[in-house]
């Protein structure tokens, strides 16, 4: 099968081996100035900017044009993009998928609403690309990941709730006390895709041992995680540790954020995507 994967760019997976890949960006916008989620992006230059700047913020998710350029030439396509309760990217790849359908009727795109980002999108790509490696048809393909994806969560440590304030996520007052008191937010992903806090720890250390013991409760027994951080990677191997501690035989990988999940995760910021 002639078979791509495409994500949108809150993956922080810039490339893909072993199968046709590509990246969609999204776009932060801070007032006239427009940050586009490739390659090509300073996340350092991107962050540091962000943080001296006081005025409006947001983003923006990649257009329906550039789902469908993505899809190139590929006789089957699985698009996976940011929980659609935060972006409208997956809405836009649904529409590519019926004009791309539409154009080329012998040909098939299967679109993947992560309800999360980052990580565990990560595991979701991996896992399509395993089932496309064991020669199943596209149907199977389709049917078994969107079985997988029910075991896949994500776990987020924040240290700074600034952008998340500013884009009316949080309250300016539990950013605020964040910053002062040096306390770090422990969240996960919905199962309805949205971003939920659960816990406020006092430091890092708390932090990450609060995320082991949520991975845990979500049926974590050892396995493929996939970690990415914002700025920390120290930070991010500290909590590839406490997880080795407990569980030495897990396969991992620590990546950057690249442009959206450090506009929205900032500086510090830890995600772990795992199997449950």
């Amino acid at each position: 099968m002639n078979v791509k994967i495409v994500a949108d760019s809150s993956a922080n997976l810039p490339a893909l081996a072993g199968i046709a890949y590509a990246s969609v960006p999204l776009k932060i916008l801070a007032g006239e100035k427009e940050y586009v989620d490739n390659a090509a992006l300073d996340t350092e230059q991107m962050v540091s900017a962000m943080e001296a700047y006081q005025g409006r913020s947001g983003t923006a998710c990649p257009s329906v044009g550039e789902w469908l350029e993505a899809f190139g030439d590929a006789d089957y396509v699985f698009t996976i993009a940011i929980t659609s309760n935060l972006s409208g990217s997956h809405n836009a790849a649904v529409q590519a998928k019926d004009m791309y359908e539409e154009m080329h009727p012998d040909r098939h795109v299967c679109c993947l609403d992560s309800l999360s980002t980052g990580p565990e999108m990560v595991l979701i790509a991996e896992k399509v690309r395993e089932l496309v490696d064991a020669g199943l048809d596209f149907d199977s393909i389709e049917a078994q990941v969107r079985e997988y994806m029910k075991k896949t969560h994500l776990l987020f440590s924040l240290e700074s709730l600034e952008n998340l304030a500013k884009n009316g996520r949080v309250s300016k007052v539990v950013a605020k006390a964040a910053g002062i008191l040096g306390i770090r937010v422990v969240g996960k992903a919905s199962d309805v895709g949205t971003l939920q806090q659960m816990h406020k720890c006092r430091g890092e250390k708390k932090a990450l041992a609060t995320i082991l013991e949520e991975m845990e409760k979500h049926g974590f027994t050892g396995g493929r995680i996939r970690i990415a951080h914002g700025l920390n990677e120290n930070g991010a191997k500290e909590m590839l540790k406490v997880i080795e501690a407990a569980y030495p035989n897990v396969e991992a990988t620590i990546v950057p954020f690249t442009g959206l999940c450090s506009f929205y995760a900032e500086r510090g910021g830890i995600m772990v995507g795992f199997e449950g």
